[in-house]
């Protein structure tokens, strides 16, 4: 069974976390979100904690980010979502910093997308192609081959830029993950609109 982590945290781009975590699922993956916390919040946490998106919709996490179950013999793959807020928390996080170089390091598949991208550059990944939202490419583009193409496959790191290609995003997880024929399987019921780009992307 393949097994992905995809982070969540207050501030969360609802449809960069959607879109992926049902895409996946829809090949077959087991899915875990994992609630990442602010550690400069003065809040009391809640219990299940509830992540608060960037558009202000609640999403119940699965569960709470221990180091103590996420590990590399347990996933395939770890995904890190957008949203400014979002992403800050979860790219700043020393035990996702840990994940991600972990995940990486391990040749498992780790995908980030939007301002997720910061990740790659606080958990201090190889230089190598990446892309992002507009917003951040400033601060990752001196330590990166950046590029502004919808989608970047860098070996097991794959990138992309915003809610507008997560659907290309999420189905180039499905297809590094469980192969060109499942991903043709998946994008098939979602009846894109004819012409769309990424329904014959190589």
């Amino acid at each position: 069974m393949t097994a992905v982590i995809i982070f969540i945290a207050d501030g969360t781009e609802e449809m960069e976390f959607t879109i992926t975590y049902d895409t996946l699922v829809r090949a077959g993956a087991t899915v875990v979100s994992v609630f990442v916390p602010d550690t400069t919040s003065t809040s009391h946490p809640v219990s299940p904690p509830v992540a608060k998106g960037s558009r202000g919709i609640n999403i119940m996490p699965d569960m709470y980010l221990d180091r103590s179950q996420l590990t590399v013999d347990k996933f395939d793959s770890l995904v890190v979502p957008g949203g400014a807020k979002g992403a800050d928390t979860i790219s700043k996080n020393s035990t996702v910093q840990d994940l991600v170089r972990e995940f990486y390091k391990n040749g498992k598949l780790v995908g980030m997308i939007c301002n997720g991208s910061l990740a790659a550059l606080t958990s201090r990944l190889p230089k190598q192609p990446l892309t992002s939202h507009p917003a951040v490419k400033s601060r990752l583009e001196t330590e990166f081959e950046y590029s502004e193409d919808p989608v970047v496959v860098s070996g097991n790191l794959i990138t992309s830029r915003g809610p507008g290609t997560t659907f290309p995003f999420a189905l180039t997880l499905v297809e590094s993950l469980f192969g060109r024929e499942k991903r043709v399987e998946v994008q098939g019921p979602m009846v894109f609109p004819t012409g769309t780009p990424w329904v014959n992307a190589q």
